[in-house]
């Protein structure tokens, strides 16, 4: 019994396993609600929603009539997806008893965090969704878009990644006399009940908005709970699935985030056969490649994309608050820029709603979906291995020269 309380609280979970139920689950989710899984969306309508508390017309802003910019964010089955993330990511935290304030060494890190989620936030609304709408989810729902996005999210993280490594982005080294204490668990043994509690208390929630006939409501609500467990036991962050690769040839959440896009391609396609549900498909343009790339590069100065942001912030992480509010930020400049600056005229109005089902047909579709993340999943072996024969190469120069 208490190997398996902590297999499930003092360990976290294998990314493979993690990523083949959150395949599922989006699959799920997609048929419950003919929606899918995303979050930037979401802060851009909160970004509206605070530009309307202080008084702004947004009224012509042509963005927000696009997403759909009604009610509050309680009420809207999109804000409770982000929010029960938040909240699923902070039971698991305070139940495995691991939340601990946490303060970068660095102060510039904030400001590179900011500028990073804003460069991000602007980059995902610029695409047309994120690592989640325009990736994870974008590729099961056969949107042609999605892999315009993945190949230009890629080349945006490469460069993310040139440029952390470089003396001026690092700073100057912040060295400690001594060595650090351990924290005293004791201290924070309340944290169990404290997750418990909050446990309760959503679960409650969920329970009232089927209840009260609000059934959106409490599907975002207990998906968004289910996606948020995930995300923190598995640690899962698209960020180091790209940049790990560049930087330490370290493959394992790349292939992890594969799998899962795979099996819910899959299972999405039974979705749309059997329910005849319509496929969510987004515009490929060249906007798409743009916002791609800006949100690869801004996920790396971040140091985290959505997800690894949220559940990060939620560990008690600091420097993930300028983030989350700079995607805010940034989500909501692009909004005001689709129309008022010319975006929407430069780099999206020439583009087209390309979906590989009724371009293909679903065997089409699927066949080529398939064979296209078979070919992402070699290259990223490819990749891996060819770090790791020029480590070997360098350390074997070193050890002749020396």
């Amino acid at each position: 019994m208490k190997s398996s309380i902590q297999s499930i609280f003092q360990r976290y979970w294998n990314p493979y396993l993690v990523l083949l139920m959150a395949g599922i689950l989006s699959a799920l989710y997609f048929g419950l609600t003919s929606t899918v899984w995303a979050v930037t969306g979401e802060f851009t309508r909160l970004g509206g929603d605070i530009l309307l508390l202080f008084g702004v017309d947004i009224s012509d802003w042509q963005y927000f009539d696009m997403v759909h910019l009604q009610g509050a964010t309680w009420n809207r089955p999109d804000g409770w997806i982000v929010w029960g993330m938040f909240v699923g990511a902070l039971i698991m935290v305070l139940l495995s008893n691991s939340f601990k304030i946490r303060l970068p060494q660095q102060k510039r890190r904030y400001v590179q965090g900011l500028i990073g989620g804003i460069i991000a936030g602007f980059g995902a609304r610029l695409a047309l969704g994120c690592n989640l709408a325009a990736f994870f989810t974008g590729v099961p729902q056969f949107s042609f878009h999605s892999w315009i996005f993945i190949v230009a999210t890629g080349i945006g993280t490469f460069f993310g990644a040139k440029l952390t490594k470089t003396r001026w982005w690092k700073g100057k080294p912040s060295l400690t006399r001594g060595s650090a204490k351990p924290t005293r668990l004791n201290k924070r043994i309340i944290q169990p009940y404290v997750g418990g509690g909050i446990a309760v208390l959503y679960i409650g929630l969920i329970i009232y908005f089927f209840a009260s006939g609000q059934k959106l409501l409490g599907l975002g609500a207990l998906f968004g709970l289910a996606f948020g467990i995930l995300i923190e036991r598995g640690q899962i962050c698209f960020t180091s699935a790209f940049r790990d690769l560049f930087l330490v040839g370290r493959s394992v959440m790349a292939k992890a985030i594969i799998l899962g896009m795979s099996v819910s391609s899959i299972l999405t396609i039974i979705v749309i056969s059997i329910y005849d549900v319509t496929p969510i498909t987004q515009i490929a343009a060249l906007s798409t490649f743009v916002g791609g790339a800006l949100f690869g590069l801004g996920i790396v100065m971040a140091s985290g994309c959505e997800t690894g942001m949220m559940y990060r912030l939620m560990e008690g992480q600091l420097l993930f608050l300028p983030v989350f509010l700079g995607n805010i930020i940034g989500a909501t400049f692009l909004a005001y820029a689709w129309d008022h600056l010319g975006v929407y005229n430069v780099l999206v109005k020439n583009g087209a709603k390309i979906n590989l089902l009724e371009t293909l047909g679903t065997i089409g579709a699927i066949s080529i979906t398939l064979l296209m993340l078979g070919g992402l999943y070699a290259l990223t072996v490819y990749g891996e291995k060819r770090y790791h024969q020029k480590l070997a190469v360098k350390r074997g120069m070193k050890v002749h020269a020396s």
